[in-house]
């Protein structure tokens, strides 16, 4: 049963046409704002200007431009701390990367990134409990992060695409530095040293990135080694899933390029 009737209805879509504002009509014409917003959905479906036919392009599939410096950013944030995953009542897959609110410079170069690689897609944050989820919604996420699959990523294979790898060997520090941020840390460490008959304290700084995948640590050190970065295997508990980068040359580099999580 139409409430409002045809005459009242085309008033309100006349008034939307013209530029009105959906809470200035439904003020205007006395007419909820949920019916309002269904009537300018249903008018500029009519007339082929409906939001669903929104169609972003992808830099795999239309030969879109790629920004390829942040997309190694990205790619390496993914690799430590994202998922894809697909909810049935949503149209298209979305992207999560999950981010400590103690780190709220790393959260907003995060969304940086992802608006930056999709220009045209959604980007949001969800806050949870002691983190936020930055998330972009995109059809062509696969397309762009083939590594995506069943199951965890240390229980895959996780190699990069040839084209990955070029734009990883063009950007290397943007893809250390999204590990880093993901997986990493950088830490002061200390020891006691004896001099003169006397025992000091002696601190030093330590970056460190602790990933289960035997692949994705692969890609760290590999990266790494090509930037002339001397790094080594610390174990814990029989466990070699880090790696430290302790040297002070090294850590210098780290810190031009990488720096704390802030």
């Amino acid at each position: 049963m139409n409430l409002h009737g045809t005459e009242m209805r085309q008033k309100a879509v006349t008034l939307l046409q013209g530029g009105a504002r959906n809470a200035d009509v439904a003020r205007q014409l006395n007419v909820p704002l949920g019916t309002v917003g269904y009537w300018k959905h249903l008018d500029r479906s009519k007339r082929g200007e409906c939001p669903g036919k929104h169609d972003p392009k992808c830099p795999r599939c239309d030969g879109r431009e790629l920004d390829e410096e942040a997309y190694s950013y990205l790619l390496g944030l993914y690799l430590g701390d994202g998922h894809i995953s697909h909810y049935s009542e949503h149209r298209v897959p979305n992207l999560m990367i999950t981010c400590d609110e103690s780190w709220p410079g790393l959260m907003d170069n995060c969304e940086q990134a992802m608006r930056a690689v999709f220009p045209d897609n959604s980007v949001c944050r969800v806050r949870k409990t002691g983190c936020r989820n930055v998330k972009v919604y995109s059809k062509h996420l696969h397309c762009l992060f083939p590594q995506h699959g069943p199951g965890r990523k240390h229980e895959r294979p996780i190699a990069l695409a040839p084209w990955q790898q070029e734009i990883v060997d063009a950007y290397p520090w943007e893809f250390i530095r999204g590990l880093v941020h993901s997986d990493g840390c950088r830490i002061t460490n200390w020891t006691t040293r004896l001099v003169a008959g006397e025992r000091k304290r002696y601190e030093y700084p330590r970056y460190l990135f602790t990933n289960v995948s035997d692949d994705i640590r692969q890609l760290y050190t590999d990266t790494l080694d090509k930037l002339g970065v001397e790094w080594k295997h610390c174990t814990r508990h029989g466990n070699p899933y880090n790696i430290s980068v302790a040297r002070r040359a090294s850590v210098a580099l780290m810190d031009t390029h990488v720096g704390p999580k802030y």
